[in-house]
């Protein structure tokens, strides 16, 4: 493609390519403290669905490796947002040598919480305030587990903010363009502390699993392995594609790792939560 750039996340390596230098230049501006990737694990590609789209009402259709045929194109001021679901379209169809589940994840020394919930469930935002406090950031989209070591690899790939969250940005930080008018309303991408960066080498052994849930009355209650088990195959992208790796995977992390619901109705709540029980393993 015209313009394109390569960058590495943890262990994964992306070549992004677009028909418009925008989405590019801001993708190198949010990520501009990543290492470049030497290797492309995947391809992620921008496109004009016609050629004249590139500069008549240009909208752009999400591409490579993976597509999703049906997905509707974005407005080029989306640009970014573009790039980061063709990531996440990769890594969702495409990877398979780790287990993937949709959550974020931080860390204490050498051992992590990874936090899973639907859409809206405050996960994020609970991660990025948690690296202002000490904790290691390390993946928003996506928690990366290895299948024989049952480790958690790090994958700190900026956070994505939307709406209300968005006043939660810590001052100082990289950030990408307000997005506004997209599918989930405003969003702002938010990159890691470079010290994630700097150690997203480093994997670190899950030792809470936590299902937050935001805007409620707080509240903690333990999951039973089933409910537990359950959750888990919800999030996961890839737990069947993996086959028997991917069960080993899951069963194991249930098995192994003690699992919570938490209800809480601010950040300061949830923050408390999360040392309450960081506190009592």
């Amino acid at each position: 493609m015209r313009y394109r750039t390569t960058l590495r996340v943890g262990p994964v390596g992306f070549r992004i390519g677009s028909d418009w230098r925008g989405p590019i230049a801001a993708v190198e501006a949010l990520y501009r403290d990543y290492p470049r990737a030497e290797f492309a694990d995947f391809s992620v590609r921008l496109e004009a669905g016609q050629p004249w789209r590139r500069w008549l009402r240009p909208s752009i259709h999400i591409g490579g490796d993976y597509r999703l045929p049906e997905a509707a194109p974005l407005p080029l001021a989306q640009g970014l947002l573009a790039a980061e679901l063709g990531m996440n379209l990769q890594m969702a169809l495409g990877h398979r040598r780790h287990l993937l589940l949709h959550a974020s994840v931080v860390a204490r020394g050498s051992k992590a919480i990874v936090m899973s919930g639907i859409s809206g469930a405050g996960k994020s935002t609970l991660a990025l305030l948690l690296a202002e406090r000490g904790w290691r950031f390390m993946g928003d989209e996506f928690a990366l587990i290895d299948p024989a070591s049952g480790l958690a690899f790090p994958f700190p790939r900026p956070v994505s903010l939307k709406n209300e969250s968005l006043a939660a940005i810590p001052a100082g930080r990289v950030t990408g363009p307000l997005l506004s008018g997209t599918p989930k309303g405003d969003i702002r991408h938010v990159a890691p502390h470079p010290a994630a960066i700097a150690a997203m080498d480093e994997p670190a052994r899950p030792a809470l699993l936590l299902f937050p849930r935001f805007g409620f009355p707080s509240a903690i209650r333990p999951l039973p392995p089933a409910e537990c088990f359950v959750r888990l195959t919800q999030a996961s992208t890839n737990y069947v594609a993996m086959g028997e790796p991917g069960f080993r995977a899951l069963t194991r992390l249930r098995a192994e790792v003690p699992a919570v619901a938490v209800d809480y109705p601010d950040g300061e709540a949830g923050i408390a939560a999360v040392e309450t029980l960081w506190a009592a393993l």
